[in-house]
C-alpha cells in the first residue's frame, strides 16, 4: 500500500455503517451547499493559485481552483510543488473550498438585545467595542488560536500589549500545546522541534506516544505507508490508551494505563543506564541534568542536579516496577529500553494531545526529551523529538508572534525588561509603555469572566476571533456559562459561522474566512506559509485583522493614548509604496496596500533574537514555505534550516562544534536532562465513577466541526458524535451497539449512542468521546484541572459513570 491509496481508503471508509446507524443522527445547525453550489465541472474559467490547507497544523499547500465567473472556490488538488504533502490531501483537504459556502455565514455585526441578536451597522459595532474597552482597557481580554494567521495575531498582540498596555491575550492553543512549549523552553530554552517532518523518511522506529496520526495527521503518516511500500523496514510503536487506526498499522501495540506515560519515560532512562547504552559521550558534551526539589511548587527552570543523582532518581523504575504500574508487559518496557541503546536506530517520536493535555504535561515532555538526549537519538536526520499540532498557525502565531498572555512577539517575555524595551522600540512606544505582570492564561481568563466583579472576577469584555470557546472550554458550567448570567459581562465573537459561542455573546461579528483573504500561517515543522486572498467574502463579513485595526483607530479618533506612538502617530498608521498614508481602518481601503506585508515585515523584526530568522514576505510569495532559521546568503538568495542546533545545516552554531543548543537555559550550550517521578492524576475511577473518560477526534471533523459539519461528505460520513465502550462493559452494563446512554461525571451529564467495536477500540474500564458535535457537548462534564507550568488542561483523563436509559 502506497502512500495514494492509504490515503483513499481512509477517505472512502469514512462513511461507515455503524455510524449512520448511530441514535437520533439529524442534520447539523448549518446547511452545506447543494447541487451546483456544492459541485461545478471544470472551465476554461478556473484559475488556480497556492494556499495551506485551512485545517491542521500539518500545512499541506492545495492548489485552489477559482471560477473568476462565479467568483467561487469550485475545486481543490494536492500541491505537486509542496515538500511537505508532494501532491497529496487528507479527506479534509480535498473538501476544503466547501467550507465557504455553508447558507448560514454570518454577514451583518448583531447585537443582543433580550433573548435575540438584532443586526447593527460595522460602525455602530465598533464603536461599542472601543467603548468597552474604555470601560476598563485592564479589565478587557482578547481571546484567539492557532488559527489566526500570523498579521491578525501580530495586530491582536500589537492592539493588546502595546496599544492597551493590557497582556489578557491568550490563544485557545493553550489548550493543546503549551506543555509542547514549556517542554522545548526547559529543556533546549527555545521552543519548537529541532527536526522536521524528513525525520519520517529517515527513522528506523518512529513511536507515536499517545497520537493517532493515522487519523489526526494522515498525510504524514502516509509518509510512513509509502517508505513500506517501497520495501523499507520502518518499525512503528503505537504507545496508547484506546485502539486507533494507527494501532492497525503498528508493528507493537502498547496500551499503558493513563498518566503512567510518566513511568515508561523514566523506566527507558532506567534502563538505557543500568544497561550502559546511553550515549556518554554526547551526555558528557552536550547535556545537564535538572529537576523540580519542590514538586509542590515545580517551575520552568527547575533546579540543578547531577547526572549520579539522576541516576539513582530513575533506578526505581525498573521494567518489572513499571509493569506493574503502567499494564505494559516486561517485554514490552524492555524492548523500549533495547531500541533506544541500540546505536545503529534512528528513532523519531511524535505526539500530540495525549502528552499535551496532561495535568503533568510538561513532564511527559521533558521526560520524552530526555530519552533522546539520553541516547543520543538527536541531531541528525531520523533523530528527533517532534510534537505535532492540531491548527495551521498553532506555532506561526501563538508561539511565535508570542499570542500568549506571558509572550512578546519572537519568544520575548512581557516580564523581561529588556524584552519589553525591544518591543516598545520596535513599535515606536513610549518607555514603560507595555505592562511588566503576565496576563491571564486561558482557564484563569475565562474563570475571572465567568466571576462576579464585586468576587474577583475582573475580566468584564472577551473579544474572541477564530476559535468556538462555547464548546472547547473543559468544565463549560464553571468556566463558559456563569458569566452569561451576569448583566456586567460582555462576549463579543468573530467568527464565520454561528456557533455555540456565538449563540451566547452579546456581540457578533462576521468574519472571511481563509481564502477570503490574504494570510501568512506557520505549520508544526517551523514551516511559513503564504497566500493571496482569492475570492470576495460574502458582503458584510470583513478580515479578522481589519476589525481589530478599526476598533483601534476607533480608540485613536476617541483620544486614546495607548492608540498613539511615541510621535503621536497612529500605531497601526501604513503607507503605500509612495509614502501617504492609507487609511486601512476603512474597509474600502482595507485592500488597497497588502496589509499583511506591512504587518509581517514589521513582525518578521522581533524573530532574530531567538534565532528564528524570516525572510522578507516576496519570497514566501514565490515559495511553498520556509522553515526557519531562514538566512540570507551571499549571492542574496535565502537559505532555510532544517535541522536545528546541529553544524550540519544550523548556521548558527558555534564554529567547531557539532551540537550547539545555543540558547541554553544554564547559558553552556548545553540542554537539559529532567527528572520528572510518576504521580497519579488528580482525578480516578472510583467506587461511584468506575470508568476513566478520554476525549478526542475524528477523521473527518476538525476541532468544533464548526467548518466540517457543513461540509456534506463530511457531515455525512460522520453525523454525530457517540460514546464509544468496550465490549465487556457493554456486555456487563446491558449495553447494546446504538443504544441511548447517560453519561455522569462530578461536574455533570450527557446523553450519548453506544458505539461498540467501532472504529476505535478501548480498553475494558474506558471510554472515548469525540468533541465536534455542537449537540452534545462533551465538555460538559471534562474536568479542567491543568499542568502547573504550561496551564494546559487534561482532556484525556478523569472519571465517569454510565447509565442506561430507560426508554
Amino acid at each position: 500500500m502506497d502512500r495514494r491509496k492509504f490515503l483513499k481508503i481512509a477517505a472512502l471508509t469514512t462513511a461507515t455503517a455503524a455510524a449512520n446507524k448511530l441514535a437520533y443522527a439529524q442534520e447539523s445547525a448549518g446547511k452545506a451547499p447543494q447541487g451546483d453550489d456544492a459541485t461545478t465541472m471544470m472551465s476554461d474559467s478556473v484559475v488556480w493559485n497556492k494556499a495551506p490547507c485551512r485545517f491542521c497544523g500539518t500545512g499541506c499547500h492545495l492548489q485552489v481552483g477559482v471560477d473568476k465567473k462565479k467568483g467561487k472556490v469550485v475545486a481543490i488538488a494536492g500541491d505537486r510543488k509542496a515538500e511537505v504533502n508532494k501532491g497529496l490531501a487528507c479527506v479534509k483537504g480535498y473538501h476544503a473550498g466547501l467550507l465557504l459556502y455553508g447558507s448560514d455565514r454570518l454577514t451583518t455585526p448583531m447585537l443582543k438585545k433580550g433573548d435575540k441578536h438584532v443586526p447593527i451597522s460595522w460602525d455602530e459595532a465598533l464603536s461599542i467595542v472601543a467603548k468597552r474597552v474604555l470601560k476598563d482597557p485592564s479589565g478587557f481580554a482578547f481571546y484567539g488560536s492557532g488559527q489566526w494567521t500570523i498579521p491578525e495575531g501580530y495586530a491582536a498582540q500589537k492592539f493588546m500589549k502595546g496599544g492597551l498596555a493590557c497582556n489578557h491575550i491568550d490563544p485557545n492553543a493553550r489548550l493543546c500545546m503549551s506543555s509542547a512549549v514549556t517542554g522545548f523552553e526547559s529543556t533546549y530554552g527555545v521552543d519548537e522541534p529541532a527536526g522536521t517532518f524528513t525525520d519520517l523518511d529517515k527513522a528506523d522506529v518512529i513511536i507515536c506516544w499517545g497520537n493517532n496520526p493515522a487519523e489526526m495527521h494522515p498525510v504524514l503518516f502516509s509518509r510512513i505507508i509509502d517508505r513500506r511500500s517501497r520495501g523499507e523496514k520502518v518499525e512503528l510503536i503505537d504507545l496508547g490508551t484506546r485502539r486507533t487506526r494507527t494501532t492497525d498499522h503498528a508493528d507493537h501495540y502498547m496500551e499503558f494505563n493513563p498518566q503512567t506515560d510518566l513511568a515508561i519515560a523514566n523506566c527507558i532512562s532506567q534502563q538505557l543506564i543500568a544497561n550502559g547504552t546511553y550515549d556518554r559521550e554526547f551526555v558528557e558534551k552536550y547535556c545537564n541534568f535538572r529537576k523540580d526539589n519542590d514538586l509542590s511548587n515545580p517551575t520552568l527552570k527547575g533546579d540543578a542536579t547531577t547526572f549520579e543523582d539522576y541516576k539513582k532518581l530513575v533506578a526505581e523504575y525498573t521494567p518489572e516496577m513499571v509493569s506493574e504500574l503502567s499494564g505494559l508487559s516486561v517485554a514490552q518496557l524492555q524492548h523500549l529500553g533495547k531500541i533506544f541503546g541500540d546505536p545503529k536506530k534512528k528513532i523519531t517520536s511524535l505526539w500530540c494531545m495525549g502528552m499535551n493535555q496532561h495535568t503533568r504535561g510538561t513532564d511527559i515532555n521533558r521526560l520524552v526529551h530526555g530519552i533522546h538526549l539520553l541516547s543520543g537519538k538527536f541531531g541528525s536526520p531520523g533523530n528527533a523529538p517532534t510534537s505535532l499540532t492540531g491548527q495551521p498557525s498553532a506555532c506561526g502565531t501563538a508561539r511565535e508572534v508570542g499570542t500568549l498572555a506571558h509572550l512578546l512577539p519572537g519568544g520575548r517575555l512581557v516580564a523581561k525588561p529588556e524584552h519589553r524595551k525591544d518591543a516598545e522600540e520596535y513599535w515606536n512606544l513610549p518607555a514603560g509603555r507595555i505592562n511588566p505582570t503576565p496576563g491571564y492564561h486561558t482557564v484563569k481568563m475565562w474563570e475571572k469572566f465567568s466571576t462576579p466583579s464585586d468576587k474577583g472576577g475582573d475580566i468584564h469584555t472577551i473579544w474572541v476571533q477564530v476559535t468556538n470557546p462555547g464548546q472547547s472550554l473543559p468544565n463549560l458550567e464553571k468556566l463558559f456559562y456563569p458569566s452569561r448570567k451576569l448583566d456586567d459581562k460582555f462576549l463579543i465573537v468573530s467568527d464565520g459561522y454561528p456557533t455555540e459561542s456565538t449563540r451566547h455573546a452579546d456581540l457578533i461579528l462576521p468574519s472571511a474566512m481563509w481564502v477570503e483573504k490574504n494570510g501568512m500561517v506557520g505549520n508544526s515543522e517551523r514551516r511559513t506559509q503564504q497566500w493571496f486572498r482569492m475570492v470576495e467574502p460574502p458582503k458584510g463579513a470583513r478580515d479578522d485583522a481589519w476589525q481589530t485595526i478599526a476598533v483601534a483607530r476607533k480608540l485613536y479618533d476617541l483620544g486614546f493614548e495607548g492608540m498613539k506612538d511615541k510621535d503621536g502617530k497612529f500605531i497601526f498608521a501604513m503607507q503605500d509604496e509612495k509614502g501617504k498614508e492609507v487609511p486601512v481602518w476603512k474597509w474600502e481601503n482595507y485592500y488597497d496596500i497588502n496589509v499583511d506585508k506591512q504587518l509581517f515585515e514589521e513582525y518578521r523584526l522581533f524573530s532574530r533574537m531567538k534565532h528564528k530568522n524570516l525572510a522578507p514576505y516576496d519570497e514566501y510569495v514565490k515559495a511553498r514555505g520556509l522553515r526557519w532559521p531562514v538566512v540570507e546568503q551571499k549571492d542574496g538568495t535565502w537559505r532555510e534550516t532544517q535541522f536545528r542546533f546541529a553544524a550540519f545545516d544550523d548556521p548558527f552554531v558555534e564554529k567547531g562544534k557539532k551540537i550547539d543548543f545555543y540558547h541554553s537555559t544554564t547559558n553552556d550550550g548545553r540542554a537539559q536532562i529532567w527528572f520528572a517521578p510518576y504521580t497519579a492524576p488528580p482525578e480516578m475511577p472510583d467506587k461511584e465513577y468506575p470508568l476513566w473518560l478520554c476525549t478526542g477526534r475524528v477523521l473527518e471533523h476538525w476541532h468544533s466541526g464548526t467548518m466540517t459539519m457543513r461540509i456534506p461528505q463530511l457531515r455525512r460520513a460522520m453525523p454525530q458524535a457517540y460514546v464509544e465502550i468496550n465490549p465487556s462493559d457493554a456486555r456487563e452494563m446491558g449495553i447494546a451497539n446504538g443504544e441511548k446512554v447517560r453519561l455522569v461525571t462530578r461536574r455533570g451529564q450527557l446523553d450519548l449512542p453506544a458505539w461498540i467495536n467501532g472504529r476505535g477500540k478501548p480498553p475494558k474500564g474506558s471510554v472515548f468521546v469525540p468533541w465536534f458535535d455542537e449537540r452534545l457537548l462533551i465538555n460538559l462534564i471534562t474536568l479542567d484541572a491543568h499542568c502547573p507550568i504550561s496551564k494546559q488542561p487534561d482532556y484525556k483523563k478523569c472519571a465517569v459513570k454510565i447509565t442506561k436509559i430507560a426508554e
